[in-house]
């Protein structure tokens, strides 16, 4: 059997049916495996950049590891975006890229390269994988692939890449006699949780805060039954949207830097917060550290040990536990929190998001959009949030019904994700519920070639431009810190965008221009939302904002625009 078929063959065992990649000379052999194996589909992204992302949807919504192959050279390091988001996000995903002939191969000579188009991409990724190698022996196939999916999906996931020289990829091998791999037995800690549950009884303002760690583990179902067997209000963070049913009572909105004020203040006002499957960063704790939860105490639960004791938060207890293993063990009582419960209702009722854009807000015409993809979408629907205002716009006012989902970058964040992310996610899902793939004008502008996918398949995706023809998250920085220069954000400073009707046009795709107004028509609003894809070019005119935001040198509970001082001294309960 041929090194490449055999390969294939490991992707069919393990169910992988699709692979994402871009043709070149040096994977050929790979691709030619894929065509002649009926299970598995190799699918032509146009760019190695929207595969390596692509397989991250495609990992996020079936739980299975996403592969995307390139080849040597530019084809390897044009997935390196992707690579190194999937690893700050904590992904499970292979690479597998092709490499020169083992004998045009430089290894350790004191030259720049040897072979055509040879790149040592092992080094240029190291620090972005779990786990990366070059293949010289076809005898090690067996063990390597087997090692790379072991580690890419063990403990904290996260994504490995194998090189592949050509001639190893054609080079015949005997399956039955190759070597495998047999990971080491690693004793997992037991954690005595009788301390957690005395904690969460005692405990007068207990919180929950889910994070992208509740989500990787595939805890929703356990995380919402005890939400709602214990009356535990909750919080998320960007990265947890999607954990917790966001219609019910108990959800206080998203934490953070751009997180809704009622969440903000409601975890600034706890007495003990279990913090689940998040590496409580700077983006959700703001910049003075100390002041986070100042009067309570941390339950800090994460499966990277590492994050847990590499952290300046002090007034914590830190527990290595997958997050469906710790929700489990955890008692499942109706907490005695009335008084709590009576003052985060009050707090919700008036500080909420929708609350915020009517005091604080000029131009609503983003949230507005918000709003009606709230009404329209239906449960079991994924969104996908790309980076800058529409990402903010989205996490804040997005409320995900049962099963729906939203999926966006949050350690790396770069411009350009959601489209060929929601790609990966159409081709996992499998069926016809929609797919909304939210995206700024900069954003979509990076990812353009993915569009094309969307007609050439005929998935169900929606693409979504919250178009301000401007990079607006960086007009904001611009503004506070740069004397409003707008340098390369708008167009006098040098930013413009193509015809985008053109655009949808030449790549296949429906093309809808929006304004504010229309949205309120529902006839239209039927018709788009009966699409089975399309482009919405949705126009936003004027300057925009996103609010609440944190300042630097604020604590949480003091977003911007900042409420009167005797307002939100009221709103702090006295320990």
């Amino acid at each position: 059997m041929k090194v490449s078929d055999y390969i294939v063959k490991f992707f069919e065992e393990k169910k992988i049916d699709t692979v994402f990649g871009y043709l070149g000379g040096m994977i050929t052999h790979l691709a030619d495996s894929i065509a002649k194996n009926p299970n598995v589909d190799f699918i032509q992204v146009y760019h190695e950049q929207t595969a390596s992302i692509a397989v991250e949807g495609y990992a996020r919504e079936n739980g299975n590891i996403g592969v995307a192959i390139a080849t040597s050279g530019p084809g390897a390091t044009n997935m390196i975006t992707g690579i190194a988001d999937a690893y700050f996000d904590s992904i499970p995903a292979l690479y597998i890229t092709g490499q020169v002939n083992t004998y045009e191969y430089k290894y350790d000579k004191p030259i720049r390269q040897l072979g055509f188009q040879e790149t040592d991409v092992v080094s240029l990724v190291k620090g972005i994988t779990k786990y990366a190698t070059m293949i010289t022996d076809e005898s090690k196939i067996r063990y390597e692939l087997e090692k790379a999916y072991f580690i890419a999906k063990e403990g904290r996931q996260g994504p490995v890449l194998l090189d592949i020289p050509m001639n190893i990829q054609r080079a015949e091998i005997n399956p039955d006699i190759l070597e495998g791999f047999i990971p080491d037995e690693k004793k997992e800690k037991v954690y005595d949780l009788e301390e957690i549950n005395q904690l969460l009884k005692e405990a007068k303002r207990p919180m929950l805060l889910v994070g992208g760690g509740c989500i990787n583990s595939n805890s929703q179902t356990e995380i919402n039954n005890f939400v709602e067997r214990t009356g535990i209000p909750v919080v998320s963070s960007l990265m947890g949207k999607g954990s917790v049913d966001e219609t019910k009572d108990e959800y206080m909105g998203m934490l953070g830097s751009y997180g809704n004020r009622c969440a903000n203040i409601a975890v600034a006002n706890a007495d003990l917060l279990i913090a689940l499957g998040t590496r409580l960063d700077t983006r959700q704790t703001g910049a003075m550290v100390n002041e986070f939860l100042r009067n309570g105490k941390i339950i800090h639960i994460d499966i990277d040990e590492a994050e847990l004791e590499n952290h300046r938060i002090e007034n914590k207890v830190n527990i290595a536990m997958d997050a469906k293993k710790f929700i489990e063990k955890l008692q499942k009582e109706t907490l005695n929190i009335l008084e709590w419960k009576t003052y985060l209702k009050d707090l919700k009722k008036n500080y909420n998001q929708e609350k915020e854009i009517e005091k604080n807000v000029k131009n609503k015409a983003p949230y507005k959009l918000i709003e009606t993809l709230n009404k329209y979408s239906k449960e079991g629907e994924v969104f996908t949030g790309d980076i800058g205002q529409n990402q903010m716009w989205t996490a804040q006012s997005l409320i995900l019904k049962k099963n729906q989902k939203f999926f966006t970058s949050g350690g790396l964040a770069p411009m350009g994700y959601s489209l060929p992310c929601s790609i990966g996610v159409a081709f996992a899902k499998k069926n016809d519920e929609a797919i909304y793939s939210i995206n700024g004008d900069g954003g979509f502008h990076m990812a353009i070639q993915s569009l094309l996918l969307i007609s050439q398949y005929n998935l169900p995706i929606k693409v979504i431009i919250m178009n301000n023809s401007a990079l607006g998250m960086i007009t904001q920085f611009q503004e506070l810190y740069f004397e409003n220069r707008l340098t390369g954000t708008v167009k006098d400073g040098g930013y413009i965008l193509p015809n985008l009707k053109e655009i949808a046009s030449a790549y296949g795709v429906k093309y809808y221009k929006v304004t504010e107004t229309e949205l309120s028509d529902e006839s239209l609003m039927k018709n788009i939302f009966s699409q089975r894809n399309c482009l919405i070019d949705y126009q936003i005119e004027g300057e925009s904002r996103v609010y609440p935001k944190l300042e630097f040198n604020s604590p949480l509970e003091n977003t911007s625009p900042k409420l009167p001082e005797d307002e939100l001294k009221k709103l702090m309960i006295k320990c």
